[in-house]
């Protein structure tokens, strides 16, 4: 049958199962259509069609607060509440968000580009509700592994113990737990939804508990017999103890069972929590693959995954020459260990782990854990290596702090992402690593202007043993390509280097800044101008010989960087030049204090004034004002 024509969850209301599975299928199929154009996270959504169907069926949306973890799995939400049409723009420049915006619909509830956020949010949101009397379901919908974080867990702890009127509904997509579904699990599940047997067990409940005298021990003989049960024949007893009722496992692509059991919940008052198995990547054309159809970038051929147009040669990106480098480095040194939170492919790391799985630790959606664990190893000498995304490793600072630098722990942090991110836009931007960093006691801080240089302060770090040292590199090709990590030998610690030698104003470039530098030096040329660059790979400790040297020998200084303005590398070279010679005019040129919107990265870069020409600009705005205050 054809699908009715949803555009809102109204839309929903009135459709039979039958229709409702058609609209199920027309969804999967637009959203396999749409995101093989535009790219984006594909596989969690196409496993949460049939739920995000029933949920907008069954519950009054937006009047019923629907709280999505992360984004990944609302595309299918998004295309049912009015974001149909604009579907084609998703995740490009003055485009749909690729997760949920609170701006963008009275339908996004809470946004969040992290994972494991949405029961602690749906208790703020529910526990607000009842402080001002109002009435309205609240519903968590946690999925994508987000039960390997630990945030989960102190949601779960405060919701089941606050006994309030919120629903969790676990999109286990078998990336966290996924027990199987078969014969008995339905009968559970239909057992579970019965009206008459939920009212039975409170009635018995109540009748039990008040038995008097010597007829109480009977009363906890069959409570401890209760448990016992179904203990042993759900797996839903550790949400039972932590104060949830629990109803599942069920089947999260049978719109029957999905229907009855949300209309059975919707009713009740207490926490609960609905257990749905989801098939990730259901319904792709090419196979369904966990890992490999989680993102997709533009440009695919549904059928077989593949890229329509063949890719023009290209330098590899920084991400695979880290893994194949860290990789090299540790067959040589089986002191080396990796660790990643969830994220091998994007880290590059699943290289290390296909090469020596027994020294690769992926713990999962947990970057705190990952941090500590990393501390742990180092007191054993052994050299771990945390690679994570800039913007994910802001979740572990105080585990940077306090429990490795704090204890001067050689730990080598690989930060991916940093800078500018592109289409994943603002919740994924790696913009304040730098910032944060710096403010760290102890913390070497570092940035390579391509990837041979991005080896070998892989390699200074694992020789460093005074503490901990990190490196940050973007989402983006390398400039060169390398040669083997072992044959690249290690930055000599503390160093700059100076590039260009010029006396009119030197540029102090950070790690990808480096280059566009060197181009804008050479525009400038033209106007008659004379630039220095130096390559400020070492941020902190910076190399104060050859600071201080391009202090004496320039008027002017601009310090270039690819992170936020505030409180990093520019901030920090202000106040040292200003020790060393106050009369040096010093510029910061960097990332504007605001959150930089969806965009290709060059398109971001340009934007913000760190491409060539954009330090052109500035260059002459520095050297304009100047003359101006003369």
């Amino acid at each position: 049958m054809s699908a009715p024509r949803v555009n809102f969850p109204a839309d929903l209301k009135s459709l039979t199962r039958d229709e409702l599975r058609a609209v199920s299928e027309e969804v999967r199929a637009s959203l396999i259509d749409s995101c093989s154009r535009t790219g984006g996270h594909i596989g969690a959504g196409l496993g949460v069609v049939e739920l995000t169907v029933a949920l907008h069926h069954v519950f009054d949306t937006p009047r019923d607060q629907l709280v999505w973890d992360v984004g990944h799995q609302a595309y299918p939400h998004k295309m049912l509440t009015g974001r149909r049409d604009q579907f084609e723009t998703l995740r490009q420049e003055n485009g749909i968000s690729g997760f949920l915006k609170r701006d963008e619909s009275e339908y996004d509830v809470f946004g969040a580009g992290h994972a494991a956020t949405a029961i602690s949010a749906a208790l703020g949101v529910a526990t607000a509700r009842d402080l001002k009397h109002e009435d309205f379901r609240v519903l968590a919908v946690l999925g994508d592994g987000a039960l390997t974080s630990g945030l989960s867990y102190e949601g779960l702890n405060n919701a089941g113990a606050s006994d309030r009127d919120i629903i969790v509904v676990l999109n286990d997509n078998e990336m966290s737990i996924a027990p199987n579904v078969g014969a008995i699990s339905r009968y559970l599940g239909q057992i579970q939804r019965n009206p008459i047997y939920n009212r039975l067990r409170s009635k018995i409940g109540s009748v039990v508990d008040e038995l008097p005298g010597p007829l109480s021990v009977l009363g906890q003989v069959m409570r401890k017999w209760e448990e016992s049960v179904k203990t042993f024949l759900t797996p839903g007893v550790l949400f039972e103890e932590l104060g949830f009722r629990y109803f599942g496992p069920i089947d999260g692509h049978d719109i029957d069972v999905l229907v009855d059991t949300f209309t059975a919940v919707k009713g009740m008052r207490t926490p609960r929590l609905v257990h749905v198995i989801t098939k990730k990547g259901k319904g792709f054309p090419a196979g369904e693959h966990h890992e490999k159809w989680h993102a997709l970038p533009a440009g695919h051929d549904p059928s077989t995954g593949k890229q329509k147009k063949a890719a023009a040669a290209a330098n590899p990106a920084y991400t695979a020459v880290f893994g194949k480098g860290l990789t090299e480095l540790a067959t040589q040194d089986t002191s080396v260990v990796a660790i990643t939170a969830a994220m091998p492919a994007g880290t590059g790391t699943n290289i290390f782990a296909a090469a020596i799985p027994d020294r690769f630790f992926d713990v999962g959606i947990a970057e705190g854990h990952a941090v500590t664990f990393a501390a742990g190893l180092a007191t054993r000498e052994i050299k771990p290596v945390v690679a994570i995304y800039s913007t994910f490793l802001q979740r572990a600072y105080d585990n940077v702090i306090h429990d490795v630098a704090l204890q001067e722990l050689p730990v080598v942090f690989c930060m991916d992402r940093a800078g500018l991110v592109g289409e994943d836009g603002p919740t994924h931007m790696g913009l304040y690593d730098i910032a944060y960093m710096l403010a760290v006691p102890g913390m070497v801080v570092t940035a390579p202007k391509n990837g041979t240089e991005m080896l070998a302060l892989v390699r200074a770090g694992l020789a460093h043993d005074k503490g901990p040292l990190c490196l940050r590199y973007p989402r983006d090709v390398s400039p060169d390509v390398p040669v083997a990590a072992t044959d690249i030998p290690a930055v000599p610690f503390g160093t700059w280097e100076v590039l260009r030698q010029g006396r009119d104003v030197a540029i102090l470039a950070v790690g990808t800044m480096v280059l566009p530098a060197l181009q804008a030096a050479e525009e400038l040329a033209a106007d008659g101008l004379d630039l220095t660059v130096v390559n400020c790979r070492f941020i902190k400790p910076f190399d104060e010989i050859t600071l201080t040297a391009v202090v004496g020998q320039h008027p002017h200084v601009l310090v270039v960087e690819e992170g936020t303005m505030v409180n990093g590398f520019g901030a920090y070279m202000s106040t040292v030049i200003g020790q060393i010679d106050p009369s040096v005019r010093v510029g910061v040129h960097g990332v504007p204090d605001r959150y930089i919107e969806q965009a290709p990265r060059k398109v971001q870069l340009a934007s913000t004034g760190l491409d060539a020409p954009g330090i052109a600009r500035r260059v002459r705005a520095l050297l304009e004002t100047e003359a101006v205050a003369g």
